[in-house]
């Protein structure tokens, strides 16, 4: 199998790939609403809960792909003891369990490794750093930037690419990696061409290799498009590009 084909196959898989259940466990109102919008945007399904006790009460009737939970909790239970209940039960110990917590103290944090815990988190972790956590939990062909869905306008193309001139199209997707840009004139995959993305009002450039490209009524979003890789980006462009997936996806939620 060519590589090209190879990278078509796990582009489209990374698209149409599963829905996954989180369940968060936390006593803060704040911190659950938070967390479970910016999650949702993430394309997660999230299921929240104050105490270790509703925690496992859910997940004898629907159990979730990955587990987070702070330290405090409302009821009997902390965080820890929620923890040791999942490891030690055979029917729930291969679910990864993460804690997101605001809690500092060494010593339970090295209780919480000690116990199996998948990883330990600030509450003020970057989104990326989470979600890059939870994509290697999770996922056999993991994504390793957030992709946005979104509607960007984008100028894709110039006279050294072939269509010979550059074209107005839209971005329905972005990341730090890519984009996919819904258009009527899809290259051809391999052709390398440029793209200028306006985020902002600010105009960010690179280069971009076509990943795959669709017909219409054909890929996953039926109409026609192609998926383009980043070759050649300013690290500045880059960060531009992770602080506006940032806000977005932070837009109306309080922290």
């Amino acid at each position: 199998m060519s590589s090209s084909l190879v990278n078509h196959e796990r582009t489209y898989a990374n698209v149409a790939r599963e829905i996954r259940t989180l369940l968060l466990v936390d006593n803060s109102a704040t911190t659950l609403f938070y967390w479970g919008m910016l999650l949702k945007r993430l394309d997660y399904k999230v299921v929240s809960k104050r105490s270790a006790e509703a925690a496992l009460q859910v997940m004898e009737t629907a159990v979730p792909a990955v587990v987070l939970t702070d330290i405090p909790l409302s009821g009997d239970r902390d965080g820890v003891a929620l923890l040791k209940e999942i490891k030690g039960d055979p029917r729930f110990k291969e679910i990864p369990v993460v804690m997101l917590t605001s809690v500092t103290d060494a010593a339970v944090k090295d209780d919480c490794e000690r116990l199996g815990c998948a990883a330990w988190f600030s509450k003020d972790v970057e989104p990326d750093a989470l979600y890059w956590k939870l994509q290697s939990l999770v996922e056999a062909t993991p994504r390793h930037h957030i992709r946005l869905n979104t509607s960007l306008k984008v100028i894709v193309g110039d006279s050294t690419v072939a269509g010979g001139s550059a074209r107005t199209e839209y971005a329905s997707a972005i990341s730090e990696g890519g984009l996919y840009v819904r258009t009527q004139y899809p290259q051809p995959q391999n052709a390398l061409t440029p793209v200028r993305i306006l985020l902002d009002g600010v105009e960010v450039r690179a280069r971009a290799l076509v990943l795959y490209s669709y017909a219409q009524n054909a890929g996953p979003y039926k109409e026609p498009g192609m998926g383009l890789k980043f070759e050649e980006i300013s690290d500045q462009d880059r960060r531009l590009i992770r602080l506006f997936i940032k806000k977005e996806l932070t837009r109306d939620i309080a922290h």
